[in-house]
């Protein structure tokens, strides 16, 4: 904006309707949003909505920090355009050829001449429009990126509750009476869960096991039978004692309390960013390979959980020919990436952030530059990279994280979701006064005795895990 600098005059000399019209509008906004977010809160809270409510938090975290840089930029503008710096070194990493600036900023070059670093005979380390474009970017980044993951969270969260007319039927024919009484003898190999997911292809080849898996992310990644045998193996394992436990009312909890961590922007995707903006240099299309990254690690995830579920049919099935009743499987976090579950969630984070910010960029670089800038590119990068984004928004909502729900509950441990809130929250302070006292009597005793409650030091770990 170094052309227009000389333009206008200070506050001193600016009508005060104008300065008044300006306040109204740019308060009246601000309100606005503070209050939508407020109302959001309060409404979430009175539905015992806590996980959404806290990843709503984030979300006015997000702002506050935004608000922040803004502030930081705004304050720190008039001391970063005086950083002057010799010419030359300007003149390398650039994200467009210097034959595009000397043809389309002649106008800022004569304006130039007169400003505080040319009167050094050198230039600004960062001019004040370059920082003014800087300031929207990040904020446009922020924006897309709460969007896209508020999106692919409603998305999927609609996808899992079609999955609810399962439990009730589920439900139904395990307290079916002449079913109780008379289990049902069961060949294996028969049986929808196994003939579907372990015969075939995946039974004759590893290879075709994982192109089966690679393929079924497409289409039906999760079936009836799917989620009947797996919801069977949780209960089995982690709550044997009560059959009529509503796993899908839990899987959706756990969704809810995983999606506050999925909002945010961490500081290792803000390091991404940066990184980004070092290597988006002239003639390399860092815009256009980056694309492929969210893609990639996308089809990645969506094939490791089909193959999951596959694994977990492999195990029923090499076991037993013939069972009474229906077959079940064993969760285990020995399926997963380096045994850890969690490892998934973070890649969906990754990809749901990777996904925002190539849309956020192309519309920064649109609004700001046009479709003739040198930082676009050509067309035939353009398309592909919308396209690309579309996919994967769209694969991650319908396919990805209902898989995700659903598959990363068979890790060998459950999560704090099990329990309501009201629960939690007990189970969270009788830890707390349990392990104080345990530490009391090893400390007067010297030993790992019981103490007089009868809360062992295992006992407690469940409670402890939760917090």
């Amino acid at each position: 904006m170094a052309d227009h600098e000389g333009e206008g005059t200070s506050i001193e000399f600016t009508p005060t309707w104008v300065v008044a019209a300006v306040c109204t509008v740019m308060i009246g906004v601000s309100l606005a949003v503070e209050r939508l977010l407020h109302y959001a809160g309060k409404k979430l809270r009175k539905e015992g909505r806590k996980p959404l409510f806290q990843a709503l938090q984030k979300v006015k975290e997000e702002l506050m920090l935004l608000g922040f840089v803004s502030l930081l930029l705004s304050v720190c503008q008039s001391r970063i355009v005086k950083i002057c710096v010799d010419e030359n070194i300007m003149k390398h990493f650039l994200p467009c050829p210097l034959d595009a600036k000397e043809n389309s900023h002649t106008r800022e070059n004569k304006a130039a001449t007169v400003g505080y670093c040319a009167l050094k005979n050198k230039v600004p380390l960062l001019s004040l429009d370059a920082l003014h474009h800087l300031h929207i970017f990040i904020f446009v980044l922020a924006v897309v990126h709460l969007i896209f993951s508020v999106l692919t969270v409603v998305f999927g969260g609609a996808k899992i509750s079609q999955w609810k007319q399962w439990e009730t039927s589920t439900k139904e024919d395990n307290f079916n009476t002449p079913k109780v009484i008379v289990p049902k003898t069961t060949y294996v190999q028969e049986h929808d869960f196994i003939a579907k997911r372990y015969m075939g292809l995946g039974k004759r080849s590893t290879v075709l096991g994982w192109l089966k898996s690679f393929i079924k992310q497409f289409y039906g990644s999760v079936t009836e039978s799917d989620y009947v045998a797996l919801r069977l193996g949780f209960i089995m394992m982690h709550c044997r004692g009560n059959q009529k436990f509503n796993f899908h009312k839990y899987m959706m909890r756990a969704l809810e309390d995983d999606s506050r961590k999925v909002v945010g922007i961490s500081w290792y995707l803000w390091v991404f960013v940066i990184i980004f903006l070092l290597l988006n240099i002239d003639g390399w299309h860092t815009y256009f390979w980056i694309a492929f990254i969210p893609l990639i690690l996308l089809l990645a995830v969506g094939t490791k959980l089909e193959h999951v579920i596959i694994q977990l049919a492999h195990e029923v099935a090499k076991k037993q020919a013939v069972i009474e009743g229906e077959p079940i499987v064993k969760p285990s976090d020995e399926h997963f990436w380096f045994h850890r579950p969690k490892i998934v969630r973070f890649l969906i984070h990754f990809i749901l952030f990777q996904n925002a910010f190539e849309i956020a960029f192309f519309f920064w670089i649109l609004v700001q530059f046009g479709t003739n800038s040198c930082i676009m590119g050509k067309m035939i990068y353009i398309i592909p990279r919308l396209i690309i984004g579309v996919f994967v928004q769209a694969l991650c909502g319908y396919s990805t994280l209902p898989l995700y729900a659903l598959v990363t509950q068979m890790g060998s441990n459950f999560k704090k979701s099990i329990f309501d809130e009201h629960i939690q929250a007990g189970l969270i302070s009788w830890a707390k006064k349990a392990k104080k006292k345990k530490g009391l009597n090893i400390t007067t005793n010297g030993s790992c005795q019981d103490d007089p409650s009868g809360a062992k030091l295992q006992d407690i770990h469940i409670a402890t895990n939760l917090q």
